[in-house]
């Protein structure tokens, strides 16, 4: 399905989405929607056409417990209300603990990072076959941003995201931003990855801003889209013409025109790197760096 250019749809800025053209699909987090009353922004999207895909952040696919029944009903109960034709989660962990451990059950607040080792991509694949059975639309796994490494990795990015689709058939959101971030914590090439992984797979993209403090990215979500996050965005580009490429912003939220600009370079990039030329200075002031 051909998604096109997108933005993660906030509440805080739900009247920009509205009024921005030529916007052709919206993410909004999952756990942030009732099923029993839409935002009316949402709605008058709906009835636009405008397609609204579901984006989890609680299933933690990459613990050692099996997905909640709970979580994964209402995942699938968004997925329904909306008509998506998708919904998205992540590759990650979130808690730990609980019944079967002799501690309580601890939640991260934060999407946590899973051992490229081959035991933990045995749990994440059985997780995710579990998720894919409760889901009436398919499902497609995020990469995430890290500050570490765990020891003893077997595998790298890109060949552990291969393997899982081999095995479970899930789809990928690619997020470059999060490949600038593992590249700068943890010296991992994103060429590299996008070499490893099966591009054919990706869903869709995104595309976020950060920021470095003392030589460590951090994925902020909060900060204009900078040259090297677009560079590996025409990197994915020239490798494959992806269904869809989504801009997101969770926090400090900038005026509507920043936003519009944001994504008119987003595009730019993907036209540039399509028709074989190099990134350049496509990039307004507000997206060249932080």
């Amino acid at each position: 399905m051909k998604l096109g250019i997108g933005i993660g749809w906030r509440p805080e800025i739900a009247d920009a989405v509205e009024a921005l053209p030529g916007i052709d699909w919206v993410e909004a987090v999952a756990e942030n929607l009732c099923t029993g009353h839409l935002p009316d922004s949402l709605v008058r999207l709906r009835e636009r056409g405008v397609t609204v895909v579901p984006h989890g952040v609680s299933l933690g696919l990459g613990g050692a417990d099996r997905p909640d029944a709970d979580r994964l009903a209402d995942l699938a109960a968004r997925a329904e209300l909306l008509a998506a034709p998708l919904v998205t989660e992540h590759i990650a962990f979130v808690r730990a603990g609980g019944p079967r451990t002799a501690s309580a059950a601890l939640e991260a607040g934060h999407l946590l990072p899973v051992p490229r080792t081959r035991d933990a991509l045995d749990v994440l694949c059985e997780n995710v076959r579990i998720a894919q059975e409760s889901l009436p639309v398919p499902l497609a796994l995020e990469n995430i941003a890290a500050l570490i490494s765990w020891p003893g990795e077997e595998l790298t990015e890109g060949q552990f995201l291969a393997e899982l689709v081999e095995r479970t058939g899930v789809r990928l959101l690619i997020d470059v931003a999060n490949l600038h971030t593992n590249h700068v914590n943890r010296g991992e090439d994103p060429a590299t990855a996008l070499d490893e992984l099966p591009v054919e797979a990706i869903a869709y993209v995104h595309v976020a801003g950060g920021i470095e403090k003392d030589g460590v990215w951090h994925d902020t979500h909060a900060h204009p889209v900078t040259r090297p996050v677009l560079d590996v965005l025409a990197e994915l580009r020239s490798r494959v013409d992806p269904p869809g490429v989504l801009l997101e912003r969770d926090d400090d939220f900038p005026p509507a025109g920043e936003l519009a600009a944001e994504l008119a370079t987003i595009r730019t990039t993907l036209d540039r790197a399509a028709s074989g030329k190099t990134p350049g200075a496509t990039a307004p002031a507000t997206a060249t760096g932080t």
